[in-house]
């Protein structure tokens, strides 16, 4: 895959150069620099009912170096292309913390710093992400490892060959950086992928061997999956045909989950097309489960004002909106005003979600779409 790296290095680094040489090329020619940057917002997202996914739309600000209010910016969002160009032609990635401090200096003949905090220089790398059209991690850039996986599978991780059916009780750490390049796919029986919100949850699955039991990969986030982890879905998704089923609480912020992870996010809407994977399936907890399966209402939890208006918030979403069964379900949710989390299934006994409550759910098709 050395090749491949090099023809992706090479295609960045063109994107980060063209983007200097415009800055010199305006600068010679005594008009003021700027950087035309999309906008990342509500506003500039659209859902493509074709591709039923999140695109992202034509809206866009130019960053200009005479403007007072955008100089500091403009100074800030060529130093991380700087850094990033760097890393290119080394070869190289770092996190995004280390490009942060790698960037960080005193402005000669002042006081003031480029950076102050690391909560200037992430956005920054979002907006020249979009600005040129690469990820971050084609910019060479990561973040720390969030999420596991195991199961039924064989790859190989920067050329080292791993077996995920010998990967023990905390899994294979899931990187934020799994392009081809880097990660590649090999003998595997898998039969679907099972994406579980949370890592307690997972760690039941993995002790049970649910995955060997069951033929499928099984991984976590971490809660809302970091971006390594949705590109990994994808890959297995698209490059394997592998079914992907996602296991979150009963809650607003589960279905948020499942959405990102089927439709795409906002903030990232540049690249669903990358990370999105529109026939995910739900099979998290539903709120007519404590009818199906007997759960004792001593274990819901009272909905909070926050959970009633976020649950408003996402009826209203166009992929969901539509859909007769999603509005069946957050209906219910609010009319019973409870929710449930994942662990509540232990109340019947510490093994009933691996070997009652999915086994059903899947064997019955009782998943939302």
């Amino acid at each position: 895959m050395a090749k491949q790296t090099r023809k992706r290095h090479a295609a960045t680094g063109k994107k980060l150069q063209g983007l200097a040489q415009s800055v010199v090329k305006a600068a010679h020619a005594k008009r003021d620099p700027g950087i035309v940057i999309p906008t990342r917002a509500l506003s500039n997202s659209v859902y493509d009912a074709k591709r039923k996914i999140i695109t992202m739309g034509k809206g866009s600000q130019t960053r200009t170096f005479f403007n007072l209010g955008m100089a500091r910016k403009f100074m800030q969002t060529m130093l991380i292309a700087s850094g990033c160009k760097e890393l290119n032609d080394q070869g190289k990635t770092t996190s995004i913390r280390d490009l942060f401090y790698h960037c960080k200096h005193t402005i000669e003949g002042t006081r003031e710093n480029t950076f102050d905090e690391q909560s200037e220089s992430d956005p920054i790398i979002e907006d020249l992400e979009v600005a040129i059209g690469s990820l971050r991690e084609e910019l060479g850039l990561f973040a720390e490892n969030k999420g596991s996986m195991v199961g039924p599978m064989t790859i190989v991780d920067a050329g080292d060959t791993i077996d995920l059916r010998r990967m023990g009780s905390g899994g294979w750490s899931v990187p934020s950086i799994v392009e081809s390049d880097v990660i590649q796919f090999r003998k595997h029986e898998a039969r679907y992928v099972l994406l579980i919100e949370k890592a307690a949850i997972w760690k039941r699955f993995n002790e049970d061997r649910f995955w060997d039991k069951h033929k499928c990969v099984i991984l976590h986030g971490g809660g809302q999956p970091p971006r390594g982890v949705r590109r990994l879905l994808f890959r297995l998704h698209n490059e394997l045909k592998l079914p992907v089923y996602v296991l979150t609480d009963n809650d607003p912020w589960g279905y948020y989950i499942y959405s990102v992870v089927k439709q795409g996010s906002i903030n990232l809407a540049f690249e669903s097309e990358r990370m999105a994977v529109p026939r995910a399936r739900f099979v998290g907890m539903s709120s007519f489960d404590v009818g199906r399966f007997d759960i004792d209402s001593s274990v819901t939890i009272a909905l909070k004002d926050e959970d009633r208006n976020r649950a408003r918030e996402i009826l209203k979403y166009p992929w969901f909106a539509d859909k007769r069964e999603w509005k069946r379900e957050i209906e219910q949710m609010l009319k019973t005003g409870v929710k449930l989390e994942l662990e509540a299934l232990s109340s019947k006994d510490f093994s009933f979600i691996t070997q009652t409550y999915l086994p059903r759910k899947l064997k019955d098709k009782q998943w939302l779409d």
